[in-house]
């Protein structure tokens, strides 16, 4: 139900799609079973920006920060903080320095973890805003290693979207 409300969202209906989750998490958290809670909560979060529910979005990514430091349950923490940096840009009033930090604790964390695919997302991210901000040469230097590091998987949208972004600022 929960991953059905996500595709909902995918495909444009993002209304469905949070009452879905929403459901689906309720039924899930009625079994008593909360140990993949911060992975349902981030999905509702992405979900509730597809919506333009930002604030909403971004509260529900505080509640799977805190679900996650409960639980002991980390393994989404560098998609947690890599999407609180993507909506912290999208905010009415953004706050790019508080992006910039987002980005740099899911950089940090991906690479702790040795999660590649996650480092990739978290330095395409953070090259986006320092190409925003001018900071072209800052931003190639972060990505081209990391996207460099990758021998296969060339037609999936993380590198695809790397591989724009390189060329962008070459």
């Amino acid at each position: 139900m929960i991953l059905q409300g996500w595709a909902d969202a995918q495909k444009g209906d993002a209304t469905t799609g949070i009452a879905r989750i929403r459901d689906g998490m309720a039924a899930t958290e009625a079994t008593g079973n909360r140990s993949n809670t911060p992975f349902y909560l981030t999905l509702l979060a992405e979900t509730l920006a597809f919506a333009g529910k930002i604030e909403e979005a971004l509260a529900a990514l505080d509640d799977a920060l805190a679900e996650a430091a409960v639980s002991g349950v980390r393994g989404r923490d560098e998609e947690i903080h890599r999407l609180r940096g993507e909506l912290t840009g999208r905010l009415p009033y953004p706050d790019p320095a508080k992006a910039e930090d987002s980005f740099r604790t899911a950089l940090a964390i991906a690479r702790e973890q040795g999660t590649r695919g996650y480092e990739l997302r978290a330095a395409t991210s953070l090259a986006r805003l320092w190409r925003d901000q001018g900071r072209r040469s800052e931003a190639r230097d972060l990505l081209a290693p990391v996207y460099g590091s990758f021998t296969e998987g060339f037609d999936t949208a993380d590198l695809k979207d790397a591989r724009a972004l390189l060329a962008e600022l070459a």
